[in-house]
């Protein structure tokens, strides 16, 4: 019996060292310890947890260096501890090499499939940037068949379209001069001794106004009764402020008028003009109102202080 078991234990370790194989090797394949594939070299099966995994391991040992598990198991019978019954023993031999070549064949089944992963992944980037290239080139292609189609139409319409450009152009100049000479006006509408009041059309939105003189002058500027700016200038000095878009008024309370000048969006303003005054008379009044309105003109004009209030139309 201590024959058989010193026998046992050589003949499989002299196939793993034939084939190759090293503990740790056998311990990888098999999934059974190393400390395990120790002691059946050793022969001691009591360090193996169960006496039926005695006969298991031995048989699983055998097979993997290509000995018969099935036989070395009969020959070496009386040497192993004995398990619960021949017909479950049997029954394990039958099915464990079975179950383990199928985990074998799943394990190189999921190898092969980690190898492939990578591969698959490249295939289809170069096929994605393929597609790619090729819908980017029909779609260009599609543009420039479309293009040549728009351009033949253009040509063969040409003398039609070139009459409605021209129409068109002409309709749009004719808008742009009649929108040219909308320039900005000033008309007296009324004068007092004190000041006057003019009326101003084609300002825009948000008039701008710029104020200088040629001497001292103090200005105060108001829209709606608030004053939204007063100061001195001198010769040296300007000013210049916007109004609100809300705005429908200003007045200038000037302490010097015959010094300063006004511009409006750029504009001269000559609310001291005499000039100015006259053109305020309409055309259908008589030469009497004419008078008393450019001699009113006159002493306004005459007058340093003065308060003009300018309307918006």
């Amino acid at each position: 019996m201590s024959e058989n078991k010193i026998t046992l234990g050589k003949t499989l370790k002299d196939a793993r060292i034939a084939k190759g194989f090293t503990l740790d090797d056998l311990q990888q394949a098999t999934k059974i310890q190393k400390r395990y594939l120790m002691a059946i070299e050793d022969q001691q099966f009591d360090e193996l947890p169960g006496d039926f995994y005695v006969r298991a391991f031995i048989k699983q040992y055998a097979d993997m260096v290509d000995l018969d598990g099935a036989e070395l198991l009969k020959q070496f019978d009386s040497a192993l501890p004995s398990t619960q019954t021949q017909e479950y023993v049997d029954k394990v031999n039958e099915t464990n090499p079975e179950t383990r070549s199928q985990q074998r064949k799943v394990d190189e089944r999921s190898s092969q499939l980690r190898r492939l992963i990578p591969l698959t992944g490249v295939v289809v980037v170069v096929l994605l940037v393929l597609v790619g290239i090729w819908y980017a080139a029909a779609k260009s292609s599609h543009s420039t068949t479309k293009q040549n189609v728009d351009s033949s139409s253009v040509s063969v319409s040409g003398s039609s379209s070139s009459s409605s450009s021209s129409s068109s152009s002409s309709a749009s100049k004719k808008s742009s001069s009649k929108k040219s000479t909308k320039t900005a006006s000033f008309k007296q509408l009324s004068a007092t001794t004190s000041g006057s009041t003019w009326e101003m059309k084609n300002a825009s939105s948000k008039p701008k106004i710029s104020l200088a003189a040629t001497g001292s002058s103090w200005i105060a500027v108001k829209v709606s009764g608030s004053t939204v700016w007063q100061g001195t200038l001198s010769a040296s000095t300007t000013h210049t402020l916007t109004l609100p878009s809300s705005a429908t008024s200003v007045t200038f309370n000037f302490g010097n008028a015959p010094v300063t000048t006004v511009k409006v969006d750029g504009k001269k303003f000559a609310f001291n003009s005499t000039t100015a005054t006259s053109n305020a008379t309409s055309s259908s009044s008589s030469t009497t109102d004419t008078t008393t309105t450019s001699s009113s003109s006159t002493t306004t004009s005459s007058s340093q202080v003065q308060e003009v209030t300018l309307e918006f139309k």
